[in-house]
């Protein structure tokens, strides 16, 4: 998810720094796994000397791996329920990062190629209270009718979805989907876990509010 991709993606660095990292299928020996993965990548965006308008415009053009194929391509690989995809950029190199909740309720993060669809690495997150969030929001997941790739095919129309995350505030009750148009704009959507409806998520804007009051 959004903002367990950042948590984890921490975790992992921690985790690999001190050698406790257990690989899946392809070694993350390096400071960090999605790093290592970005820097594989096919695809590469300047974002240097360009506004961030048209890097975002960039990257959602860059990106021609769809969300939903990306998160197949990680389930293909690592079985279980996906709980977010996200396309980050990591010194100009795109990478999708999908998180999967496998057998045991555990936290598998694959980075996945954009411009082909190759799975570049995974590994396993270790971490006692995020196997309590796992089991927690698999069980959303799994009575839900709407999967993460239904989300993202449900907000296509409205741009290239560049994230998809099972919002989880405590209670998953909804996917968060940003998408981004061509000029570069950013806006994010709700897509009900049930019926796939896809309404505008005012939330993103009341926090960003909250955090220009700061």
């Amino acid at each position: 998810m959004k903002r367990r991709t950042t948590a984890l993606s921490a975790i992992a660095a921690v985790a690999l720094l001190g050698g406790a990292a257990t690989t899946v299928a392809v070694a993350d020996d390096g400071p960090s796994g999605s790093s290592k993965a970005a820097s594989q990548s096919s695809v590469r965006v300047e974002d240097d000397g360009v506004s961030d308008a048209q890097e975002n415009a960039d990257e959602a053009k860059g990106a021609k791996i769809k969300a939903e194929d990306a998160i197949a391509a990680a389930l293909k690989h690592t079985s279980g329920t996906a709980a977010g995809a996200d396309l980050d950029s990591d010194d100009g190199r795109l990478v999708w990062e999908v998180d999967v909740i496998g057998g045991g309720n555990t936290w598998h993060h694959v980075d996945v190629d954009p411009g082909t669809g190759k799975v570049l690495s995974s590994h396993v997150e270790k971490d006692d209270d995020d196997d309590g969030d796992a089991a927690r929001v698999a069980s959303a997941l799994k009575g839900a009718s709407t999967s993460a790739q239904d989300a993202a095919r449900a907000a296509a129309d409205k741009g290239v979805v560049t994230s998809v995350d099972a919002d989880d505030d405590g209670v998953v009750k909804a996917w968060e989907v940003e998408t981004t148009s061509s000029n570069g704009k950013q806006q994010d959507w709700r897509v009900d876990l049930r019926s796939g409806s896809v309404t505008v998520d005012h939330s993103a804007d009341d926090e960003g509010d909250d955090g220009d009051d700061d």
